[in-house]
């Protein structure tokens, strides 16, 4: 009901919780207060901030923090100001948060295979990627004796990141 007469411009100031996240373009709207800034993800600050700014009018979105922030908010809260590139926040968020578990459940934290870094890395991983589908091509069910040792270490890998034993 709110939603819609500030949709419709009955209301001109509308104070909410992040559901307006979800589904708000109001171009007119030129001003956000995000309290408790420290708290939100940078993704969840960057797509907040996405809803002012989309019309002709000089737009501002505004941080407000507690006192004690950790240094991790610092961070989070410095790449907001210095940036507007969501794929920028989003390799910042990678560096602060890491990679999580690619086949577990965890959305955070360094996985515990760790070769190299996800972010600083970027050449060599995307070499890596090209040597792997190369080899798959060239024997997709890694069978050939000298792919052998891969097909193993990859069992066990799978094995036990999901606890589950092989499919017949």
């Amino acid at each position: 009901m709110e939603m819609h007469r500030f949709l419709k411009r009955e209301t001109n100031i509308l104070v909410s919780t992040t559901v307006i996240e979800v589904g708000v373009d109001v171009p007119n709207a030129s001003i956000m207060v995000i309290e408790n800034a420290e708290r939100f993800g940078l993704s969840q600050l960057h797509q907040l901030r996405g809803r002012v700014g989309r019309g002709k009018h000089q737009s501002y979105c505004i941080l407000m923090t507690n006192q004690k922030r950790s240094s991790e908010a610092r961070i989070r809260l410095k790449a907001m100001t210095d940036h507007t590139d969501g794929f920028k926040i989003s390799e910042i968020d990678l560096e602060i948060r890491g990679p999580g578990d690619f086949l577990g459940t965890r959305q955070s934290g360094l996985p515990a295979f760790q070769l190299a870094n996800i972010v600083q890395d970027q050449a060599i991983l995307k070499e890596a990627r090209e040597a792997a589908f190369s080899l798959i091509e060239s024997d997709p069910d890694l069978s050939s004796p000298e792919n052998q040792p891969i097909s193993a270490a990859l069992r066990a890998y799978r094995q036990k990141q999901t606890g589950l034993g092989g499919v017949a």
